[in-house]
């Protein structure tokens, strides 16, 4: 029973904060920022800029999750945290990598198709996890899983996106990039439960040391791009991207230390199972808040994702909540 309201705590506080870093993000992303120049003639004219400054914002992501986490561990000591540097390592750039990778598809697959990409994240989770993570699932896991990812791709997906012919021309690099991502998020989770079977740090420990590694490998292609100049200038004449971004790095700091918490606790499965539904669960709320109609397909979808959730849930009751470590 403990498990179980820990798991709910963990997994409402991850839904929440996350869904204000998308509404923050954005806003930081897509919103207008205008700057006024004095043309030849003397008179001021207005421009809009947009933000272009994607390895800024995840290096600044990044710096805050590390502070957070360092704070915790002043706050909270543990015991010195074991795990090889090398698994640290290959964390960081897998997770850099899927996220890169993610982003790039978008200039060549419609959104849809992005969606059902990030969708399938737990499948190569567990695949990979098997593999690299010495870890074993039952059939009964791999069935539900399916079901809650089948039930995603229902529900988020629209037939109504039209690609365009740019994306039309490069689609089979697109395909290629999410299938790339997917393979990294499948490996970041693999690496996280070898790590977890091996040396079982604490979240806030595995979270540390992930974005310090994260913060050196970002840290060399803004400076060697000029994207860090570029940005500070920019900043010069936006000052308040620097306090959307602090706030952005807060949340998901917040956000990202119940997420290892729950690596540590449950597994990187477990993770990618919530982060999949929480995309789900947040347009259904809206749908129910906002009076919307859903279609039949995404009526379905929605069966299909409770059915999986209650039977994993279920059956996951008689199971024990975590295997010995493996020794080698």
């Amino acid at each position: 029973m403990q498990n179980t309201n820990n798991f709910l705590f963990q997994a409402g506080v991850i839904f929440v904060t996350y869904f204000y870093y998308g509404v923050l993000q954005e806003k930081i992303t897509r919103g207008k920022y205008v700057n006024e120049n004095v043309n030849e003639k003397g008179k001021i004219v207005l421009e809009n800029e947009i933000f272009t400054y994607s390895l800024t914002l995840v290096f600044i992501l990044c710096l805050v999750n590390y502070f957070a986490s360092w704070l915790c561990l002043k706050l909270w000591p543990r015991e010195e945290d074991k795990t090889p540097r090398g698994y640290y390592i290959s964390v960081a750039i897998t997770y850099l990598l899927g996220m890169v990778c993610s982003n790039m598809a978008l200039q060549w697959v419609p959104y849809p198709t992005q969606v059902v990409g990030k969708a399938a994240k737990p499948i190569p989770v567990m695949i990979l996890g098997v593999l690299l993570g010495r870890k074993s699932y039952p059939l009964k896991k791999y069935i539900f899983v399916v079901l809650i990812v089948l039930g995603v791709v229902f529900f988020m997906f629209k037939e109504k996106a039209k690609t365009t012919p740019q994306q039309e021309i490069g689609f089979g690099l697109g395909e290629l990039l999410l299938v790339m991502s997917l393979t990294m998020d499948g490996l970041t989770g693999g690496v996280q439960e070898r790590i977890r079977a091996e040396a079982r740090p604490s979240g806030q420990q595995m979270m540390k040391a992930t974005n310090c590694w994260s913060i050196i490998f970002l840290f060399i292609p803004l400076i060697v791009t000029g994207e860090a100049v570029a940005f500070y200038y920019f900043a010069q004449r936006h000052p308040m991207v620097i306090t959307n971004l602090l706030v952005l790095g807060v949340t998901q700091a917040v956000g990202q230390l119940f997420l290892y918490s729950m690596v540590s606790d449950f597994g990187p499965l477990v993770v990618s199972v919530v982060t999949t539904t929480r995309k789900f669960f947040t347009v259904l709320g809206s749908v129910i808040l906002f009076g919307n109609v859903l279609t039949s397909r995404q009526w379905m979808g929605a069966v299909l994702v409770f059915t999986g959730l209650f039977l994993d849930a279920f059956f996951s009751k008689g199971s024990p909540k975590k295997s010995p470590a493996t020794k080698s």
